[in-house]
């Protein structure tokens, strides 16, 4: 057998290997952040194709795939915030008149969507993908300080918002 399918198939074993690993845990945490067991599935899968675009380059597989899923969801929540605002301007708003039940609305979930993009992605890796600061503050590219200040920032935004939950 030639060199390069020895290569081939190394790298194509630890493909595989990571998938087993790491999937269904990836779908999982994603389906926690967009409360769409499809869709989930749908942003676990692009994390992975992303992987193989940039397999050589990968130091932390696991690390990089929540990032990976990270963006790929900040991605959706913006586009899905754009087509809301659009609706709005066509009059397409639907008007209740009731009261927002806050008891009711507001989730963890919501809370986190509502942080700035800085805060939302550090807090949706270290607290529901379980990395630490040090592979946070490397996969976004920041200080594990700035990193420990984003959490700070986002437990206290956090915290007021969800204060009216209680």
């Amino acid at each position: 057998m030639p060199y390069g399918a020895d290569v081939i198939s190394a790298d194509e074993a630890a493909v595989r290997e990571i998938y087993r690993a790491h999937y269904g845990m990836l779908a999982g945490w994603c389906n926690k952040l967009v409360g769409d067991r499809d869709l989930a599935h749908d942003v676990a899968t692009e994390a992975f194709v992303r992987l193989l675009a940039h397999w050589g380059d990968v130091a932390e597989p696991r690390a990089w795939l929540y990032t990976a899923a990270a963006n790929i969801i900040r991605d959706h929540w913006r586009k899905r915030g754009r087509e809301q605002v659009a609706y709005g301007k066509v009059g397409h708003d639907i008007e209740t008149g009731a009261e927002p039940d806050l008891a009711r609305d507001l989730s963890v979930r919501a809370a986190v969507q509502a942080l700035p993009d800085r805060l939302r992605v550090s807090v949706m890796l270290h607290y529901f993908a379980d990395l630490s600061i040090a592979q946070v503050a490397t996969q976004l590219g920041k200080s594990e300080g700035a990193v420990k200040r984003d959490l700070w920032d986002a437990r206290q935004r956090l915290a007021a918002s969800l204060e009216g939950a209680r």
